[in-house]
């Protein structure tokens, strides 16, 4: 039976950034991926902010979920203005009830940008209420919580990210670098604008690409190091020692439990999966 993987994420990219070559394997087995981002991303911009800029993102978004034949949605909430309100957790709650996923994907509470750690919070909001029936009623309640994970990120306080599960995303990196590149206004503009360095983009389609890939190689070989304990955990000695290339996740405890049994049935493609 196939499985379903909901990623919420804050912006049109995140979906595929921290999580884009588990979604990939995911997809590659036939198993039905939903990728989501609660604002439209129309302040991600240094020159075009606004309508355009929803639309702009938008259309980069589904390209960059076509690439694994993926769906991606994506909320019309101005972007750095997303609240925990009750309006938007029903809203929340009606996309975990209608997509029915066996495992959600989204960021930690604690983060730099606000839209992440409320995208957070309504994801947890969410959690215990898409199983009562007279909360958002318009919408068939759930019997029970899917496993809900935490996106990676290198913050320290309160506590830091806790690996539970890591994946050995190297099979798939072509892929997770077909994804980014179309998000053009954000690794190309953007960001690059952003972090001082617009200059060292490339005017080239294929040296554009290869300037963004060698980014995002460094990024997944660091996390490979920093996971390598989780990845021995998982593969097993050999495998895990010889990973390149990694994302990681976090087991939520407001979601079902993510156990051994509820991890090797999660994460097919992770073979030998240990979990603490």
């Amino acid at each position: 039976m196939a499985l379903r993987l909901l990623i919420i994420g804050a912006h049109p990219d995140d979906a595929d950034y921290y999580a884009g070559g588990t979604a990939a394997l995911f997809a590659s087995q036939g198993h039905v991926v939903h990728m989501v981002s609660l604002t439209n991303g129309d302040a991600g911009h240094h020159q075009m902010p606004g309508p355009a800029l929803a639309a702009r993102r938008g259309k980069e978004a589904k390209a960059a979920g076509a690439v694994i034949r993926a769906e991606y949605e994506l909320f019309d909430i101005h972007d750095g203005e997303l609240l925990p309100t009750l309006e938007n957790r029903s809203r929340v709650i009606q996309l975990i009830r209608s997509f029915n996923p066996d495992l959600i994907l989204t960021h930690r509470p604690n983060d730099y940008h606000p839209d992440h750690r409320y995208t957070s919070q309504l994801v947890q909001d969410a959690a215990y209420m898409i199983t009562v029936p007279a909360v958002v009623p318009g919408t068939k309640h759930l019997m029970k919580n899917p496993v809900i994970a935490y996106l990676p990120d290198a913050f320290q306080r309160p506590y830091p990210f806790q690996p539970t599960v890591a994946v050995d995303v190297g099979p798939v990196l072509d892929q997770v670098l077909a994804m980014l590149h179309c998000h053009v206004s954000q690794f190309y503009e953007w960001l690059a604008y952003n972090t001082g360095t617009l200059d060292q983009v490339p005017s080239g389609e294929a040296e554009r690409r290869a300037w963004l890939g060698e980014q995002v190689k460094k990024r997944l070989r660091k996390q490979a190091e920093r996971f390598r304990p989780t990845l021995i955990e998982c593969y097993g000695r050999v495998h895990g020692n010889a990973v390149e290339f990694a994302e990681a996740f976090e087991a939520c405890e407001y979601g079902a439990p993510l156990d051994q049994a509820a991890a090797r049935r999660l994460f097919p493609f992770v073979f030998g999966a240990g979990i603490k």
